[in-house]
């Protein structure tokens, strides 16, 4: 009896191995090649690559939004009569953002970042610090007392977690890149990489930027070998990589991968930005919180359930759910009375977050987002990630075939048309510059560089367009928007006024839009769906931005099955 129990067993044991060998292949995909079947990671050589890669991790700050399907734009009355966001069906890829508004503090950070890298007591340096810093000034009203704002709300510390304000879209942009780099160059210290504390011993010739290390490893950190490979993990690297003394080959051989590469997998590729508009709105929604199964149960007028403004909980009934303008010259309620607890910006995470875990996508201040603006989502030409501002470029190369990584000597700087002056590139990038034919020649999904006023704005758009006729004048545009001057002189800048009476627009390429209501907004405002736009040089008191990342692999962090 005993034996034949034993013998079942051992049956169904190896039974049932087999059943997983089969089911998954025993994973021997992932060891060796479907292509070829020589071995993947063969001691002896052979194709080496990262087969043990786990999912994309948050990067500092973010947290994880997986993408689907919704519907864009604003489906209450529109009073603003504009019809500037009429409901499309929209896909939007997995991704990450910031859990909070980018704060005072986090930007404090990057200025004294530039500061020490770029001293401003320098000139050739000068512009790169005082091109980054935010307008305080945004605060000032000719008929309002102000001040304490304008000298305080950046650099105090009782204002550290309050959503950073007076920040440009082009500021924002900046600031975005300045982060992708500051966390690879961590990640790769942690990691062993780099040399321990080279981070903080940098200068304008010696800075790291993470595509110039993936693309020229040995030109980050100004050359300097001993800091680029000055991690253990690095050692480890060479020395598994430097092929062995043998008869045939007495001396043994160079090192080869002794850089980390993109397909390790180690550091991030994808970069902090800007979300799209499309991306902004759904996360913003929230709709995850009214899902059964495959289907939305309902509609959400704002980022949490209900379609009013006030808490219905017990403890909190009557509280304001975001921090918003409730009426003419009410910002704050009256002193006593439990209601949005802020009369200007309030500190992060002063409300509950949506169901993804986001605070103040409603209310606090309005935030930038990537897309150049039009009265319209094309979503005839597409519906999914959908985005309009791409302006493609591609590495500047030398006549000796290696990219171009800028140096001191080639930092270029912008005068904008409000006559501030801002960095256009920094030392140790790599040079862009506009893709051309080769790129393009023959292609159906793009035909220029720059493509923001594509099906919109572009010749074939305007009243004026005749194929036969000159449509480069610049008062044939479709988007007639002032055209002001601005020039430098030995005597300084000189600035010229677009002093037209007959211009019909605001709109060009040169404007972005921003999403969300803000502390100075009445709670229409607030609908995710509603969209304002502002030019890309200015700032004001109320708008803010976040960050997003997108997200590479898989659409889920969860494994899921569809059902049947």
């Amino acid at each position: 009896m005993n034996k034949n129990l034993v013998f079942r067993t051992i049956v169904l044991s190896f039974s049932t191995l087999l059943l997983i060998g089969c089911s998954n292949n025993g994973r021997n995909y992932k060891n060796s090649s479907r292509a070829t079947g020589w071995s993947i990671n063969d001691k002896n050589g052979g194709f080496q690559a990262n087969t043990d890669y786990k999912e994309q991790e948050a990067a500092p700050g973010l947290i994880f939004i997986e993408g689907g399907t919704f519907t864009m734009g604003r489906v209450q009355d529109d009073v603003m009569h504009d019809w500037n966001n009429t409901p499309t069906q929209q896909h939007v890829q997995s991704f990450y953002m910031d859990e909070t508004e980018v704060t005072n503090l986090m930007y404090l950070e990057y200025l004294d970042y530039l500061k020490k890298v770029f001293p401003p007591e320098q000139a050739n340096y000068r512009n790169i610090y005082y091109g980054a810093l935010p307008d305080t000034l945004v605060w000032r009203n000719r008929l309002g007392f102000n001040e304490t704002m304008t000298e305080n709300y950046l650099r105090h510390p009782a204002y550290a977690y309050y959503p950073v304000v007076g920040v440009s879209w082009i500021q924002a942009v900046e600031f975005g890149n300045w982060r992708t780099n500051r966390y690879n160059e961590h990640v790769l210290e942690q990691e062993g990489y780099t040399q321990k504390g080279a981070k903080y011993n940098v200068d304008a010739e010696s800075t790291f930027d993470t595509y110039t290390y993936l693309q020229a490893p040995s030109l980050t950190y100004g050359g300097q070998d001993d800091v680029i490979r000055g991690g253990k993990a690095s050692e480890r690297r060479e020395k598994a990589n430097t092929p062995k003394a043998s008869t045939d080959n007495p001396g043994g051989g160079e090192a080869k991968d002794i850089y980390v590469q993109m397909k390790d997998g180690i550091i991030s590729t994808t970069k902090y930005r800007l979300p799209t508009e499309a991306e902004w709105e759904y996360a913003a929604l929230g709709l995850v919180g009214l899902r059964e199964y495959n289907v939305y149960r309902g509609r959400k007028k704002y980022p949490w359930d209900g379609a009013y403004t006030r808490s219905g909980d017990r403890k909190t009934r009557g509280d304001q759910l975001a921090n918003f303008k409730q009426g003419d010259g009410d910002y704050g309620g009256i002193a006593g009375w439990s209601d949005d607890n802020a009369d200007i910006t309030a500190e992060i995470k002063s409300y509950a977050p949506n169901d993804f875990g986001l605070y103040d996508m409603a209310g606090n201040v309005s935030e930038w987002v990537a897309d150049v603006y039009r009265p319209i989502v094309d979503d005839e030409f597409n519906d999914f990630n959908y985005y309009r501002g791409n302006v493609y470029t591609k590495n500047a190369i030398n006549d000796d075939g290696t990219v171009k990584v800028l140096t001191t000597e080639d930092i270029v700087y912008d005068t904008l048309e409000n006559g501030k002056i801002v960095a256009r590139n920094l030392p140790g990038e790599i040079l862009q510059v506009p893709v051309d034919d080769n790129e393009t020649y023959l292609r159906t999904q793009f035909s220029e560089s720059d493509n923001r006023n594509f099906r919109d704005g572009d010749k074939q758009s305007t009243r004026y367009y005749q194929s036969f006729s000159d449509t480069d004048n610049p008062n044939d545009r479709m988007y007639d928007s002032p055209i002001n001057k601005i020039s430098a002189g030995e005597d300084g800048l000189t600035k010229e006024y677009d002093k037209a009476n007959d211009r019909t627009t605001l709109i060009d390429d040169e404007v972005r839009v921003y999403k969300g209501g803000s502390w100075r907004d009445r709670e229409y405002w607030l609908d995710p769906a509603q969209r304002r736009y502002l030019p890309q040089t200015m700032a004001t008191d109320d708008i803010g931005f976040r960050n997003a990342m997108s997200r590479v692999g898989s659409k889920s962090t969860k494994n899921k099955t569809p059902r049947n």
